[in-house]
């Protein structure tokens, strides 16, 4: 669910949508409305697919790889990542976009055909593959395309775009999958991409693509950070892979995964970031931060209302709808110019409200809890996530150069999906310890929500250190 930055003496954008020259005017009307769609189905894929992944973890017999199909997302993202920041510096975000877009889609054919868990996660593999490099080329594509004043203004367009699908994909999914089954959810949406990329297309070629410059376009793509993408998305997999067998022997794989995992950190994010420096590194840091700890915990909600409340997927779903409403909201209210000074408490509100959700969820685990209580704190947590990633996305190009933007939309994004995916795979292999199953036991679920809202916590702290990206 995850562009960009506006200066308070900019042209005001409080009519950004409205303005014959806002990302709705008609010099951007065709290219904003193909790039919203695609983030639509994106959004519309996530939320559905959240939905039907309990139905089809049980039906494959693989529960308890059930992080895996989350993790094994995020793991090929990261390559996908790099390869696109690269990519995109050196030719333009077009072919990144397309060939993203592509990978996508193979990969729900992929998952929606699969008759094995380990192939069902194969298919998501393939799936954040393509994600990753779509992400990073709409950076690109709004770093360029659009005007610093305007950027603010798609951001939200893009939040947005996630709160129909927020809505209607959990109910959408959940009926499609009791009354069609799971697989349905997968092999329905890639017919579905082809009028965005009519759309978007033929801008993007017109105003974001080729290179910046004739001497970056003359660049080989840099070897040393192709090196490290797959050593990160590798060592990433071998640490998922060690912590998720508990067994002595894991503790093999665990140690290679984890040599090839810090030197390529080190080389691909910003100089400082894991010690949270002052600026553009703790932009990087809050990211991963904010997104690994909401994405681990939202990833085991409609599991632990299916197993522990006895839920429909479709109801399960619902709980969570109303979040994407309040994540937009949450992007919009970063947007108001007059809110820009207060951009960093904004943020550290944000986190506030991330870590009071990750600990007030897992109350539903007490029978005399209502459900819709869930519903109620989720809306929250969404809220603060929406003032977070939105305002890392606009202070990140505010502080990158034109021929940065790539790598470093792409060092945002593998924090992000660095985060996810090593988080995930430590609670789902705490939760597998505690019995986690088809009948997975309370304890299971508790130590995936509450050591979540310790890292959501220190996000809070994060957000003192963003004080010099600010102008």
């Amino acid at each position: 669910m995850s562009v960009l930055g506006s200066r308070a003496d900019d042209v005001v954008v409080e009519e950004g949508f409205e303005q014959d020259g806002g990302v709705l005017g008609r010099a951007y009307r065709a290219l904003s409305i193909g790039m919203v769609s695609v983030v639509f189905l994106i959004a519309f894929e996530a939320t559905a697919v959240g939905t039907a992944m309990p139905v089809a973890a049980r039906e494959l017999h693989g529960v308890a790889q059930y992080a895996f199909a989350f993790s094994g997302f995020f793991t090929t993202s990261l390559f996908g990542m790099v390869l696109a920041g690269q990519w995109a510096d050196r030719r333009g975000p077009l072919a990144a976009l397309t060939t993203g877009i592509g990978s996508f889609a193979a990969g729900l054919v992929i998952a929606g055909t699969a008759r094995t868990m380990w192939v069902f996660i194969l298919g998501r593999a393939v799936q954040g593959l393509g994600g990753g490099l779509v992400i990073v080329a709409l950076y690109v594509v709004v770093g360029r395309a659009y005007p610093e004043r305007l950027r603010p203004a798609i951001m939200a367009a893009f939040a947005a775009g996630w709160v129909v699908p927020s809505i209607v994909g959990p109910l959408a999914s959940g009926a499609v999958t009791e009354q069609l089954g799971w697989r349905w959810v997968f092999l329905g949406i890639p017919v579905l991409v082809v009028l965005p990329l009519a759309l978007a297309l033929p801008r993007i070629r017109s105003r974001a693509s080729g290179p910046v410059d004739a001497a970056v376009a003359a660049a080989p793509l840099d070897r040393r950070r192709i090196r490290l993408a797959l050593g990160i998305a590798l060592g990433a997999g071998l640490v998922q892979y060690a912590v998720q067998d508990l067994r002595p022997l894991s503790l093999i794989p665990g140690a290679a995964g984890a040599a090839l995992l810090v030197p390529a950190v080190l080389g691909l994010l910003p100089r400082g970031t894991c010690r949270a420096a002052r600026g553009l590194p703790s932009v990087v840091l809050l990211r991963g931060v904010s997104a690994g700890s909401f994405v681990a915990a939202e990833s085991f909600v409609p599991l632990m209302l299916v197993t522990q409340r006895g839920l429909s997927p479709t109801l399960a779903g619902l709980s969570l709808a109303v979040g994407g409403g309040t994540w937009a909201l949450g992007s919009w209210l970063q947007s108001r110019p007059r809110l820009a000074p207060y951009r960093e408490r904004l943020m550290t509100a944000g986190m506030v409200l991330v870590t009071a959700a990750l600990v007030t969820v897992p109350s539903v685990l007490l029978p005399a809890v209502p459900v819709w209580t869930v519903a109620v704190v989720w809306a929250f947590g969404c809220l603060g996530m929406g003032l977070v990633i939105s305002s890392t996305s606009v202070l990140l190009l505010r502080l990158s150069a034109p021929e940065e933007a790539g790598a470093n939309s792409a060092a945002l994004q593998i924090s992000d999906a660095l985060s996810n995916a090593l988080l995930l795979a430590a609670v789902g292999a705490a939760f597998a310890a505690l019995g986690g199953g088809t009948a997975a036991r309370p304890a299971a679920f508790a130590v995936v929500f509450f050591p979540m809202a310790v890292v959501a916590l220190a996000g809070v702290w994060v957000t003192t250190r963003l004080r010099s990206a600010e102008p």
